[in-house]
């Protein structure tokens, strides 16, 4: 089913979505609706880690301790593969 509706979305938000409607070749509609349904599995997916959970907020915590992933800690973790 489909419903006609107005939507008040940030700018970036709007561009990223028109880009990808652009690349795939099809309406802004239906790459908004795409882009929605790719969220909601990413989003019931299991973490891809037994030490990783998903805490309430949607941020990555260490299982045992409870301690938030950064971003410092993602890029410290891939330079040391990378050595």
């Amino acid at each position: 089913m489909r419903t006609r509706t107005n939507l008040h979305i940030d700018n970036d938000a709007l561009a990223f979505a028109s880009s990808y409607a652009n690349a795939k070749g099809i309406s802004l509609g239906l790459a908004v609706s795409e882009l929605i349904r790719r969220a909601e599995q990413i989003a019931g997916q299991k973490s891809p880690s037994p030490r990783l959970v998903m805490n309430r907020h949607g941020y990555l915590e260490i299982a045992d301790t409870g301690d938030r992933v950064t971003p410092e800690m993602v890029k410290e973790a891939s330079e040391d593969a990378l050595v």
